[in-house]
């Protein structure tokens, strides 16, 4: 089954600094693609604080949930939301979306500390999905959740890796509510890949900026 990737923070990290949390180094980015493309047109997703769920449309209707890995263990409330979804979903919309790997966060009360600010019960909110080799645009990410009835990751900003960076430093408002967003899960307008074959993606977490990250 396929495992969502990585995704890298913008800078590095110093690893020599006393702390659990290690701070960035604010300037020296953590991949040479970031450095040189820091300054085109990303798009900025709100990071959700949750737990990483992969819905995967089989042959003949069939659908599987799978954690962040193939042995990770789906909450029993997660998965029993995760069922009456699918539920809904009859054949004719099975068949449609057969092929296809959605990637989200399940996330919302008793998922993760604070979990209870998005949302008291437990949901899965989209913010990919592939389709054999190709990743799908934006839009039709949208798309295909409308059709599910799925929530979608909000936009919230684009621009430079700059202005990401500046916009976790002064705190994001989450598109939940009156509370701080995870952070940012930067994307260059368009997909691009890196000369190892992996995806241009990377993120950048509020509590880096925290005054007291130690």
């Amino acid at each position: 089954m396929s495992k969502y990737h990585k995704i890298n923070t913008i800078f590095k990290r110093d690893l020599d600094a006393p702390g659990r949390i290690k701070p960035l180094i604010l300037g020296e980015w953590s991949c040479p693609e970031f450095e040189y493309l820091s300054d085109n047109d990303w798009l900025f997703s709100e990071k959700v604080n949750g737990t990483n769920i992969r819905i995967m449309f089989m042959e003949h209707g069939g659908i599987i949930f799978g954690g962040k890995t193939d042995n990770a263990q789906i909450p029993a409330k997660l998965m029993n939301r995760l069922n009456d979804r699918a539920s809904g979903w009859g054949p004719s919309v099975r068949l449609a979306h057969e092929g296809l790997i959605l990637y989200g966060e399940g996330y919302g009360a008793g998922i993760q500390k604070g979990g209870g600010n998005y949302r008291q019960d437990q949901d899965f909110v989209l913010f990919d999905v592939r389709a054999g080799h190709w990743w799908l645009k934006r839009e039709d990410v949208e798309s295909i959740a409308v059709a599910l009835g799925l929530d979608v990751v909000p936009i919230i900003g684009r621009g430079s890796l700059g202005l990401a960076a500046i916009m976790a430093c002064e705190g994001i408002k989450s598109a939940w509510g009156e509370f701080n967003a995870e952070g940012i899960v930067a994307r260059p307008a368009v997909e691009l890949k890196a000369r190892s074959g992996e995806r241009i993606i990377c993120k950048i977490k509020t509590r880096d900026f925290a005054k007291d990250i130690a």
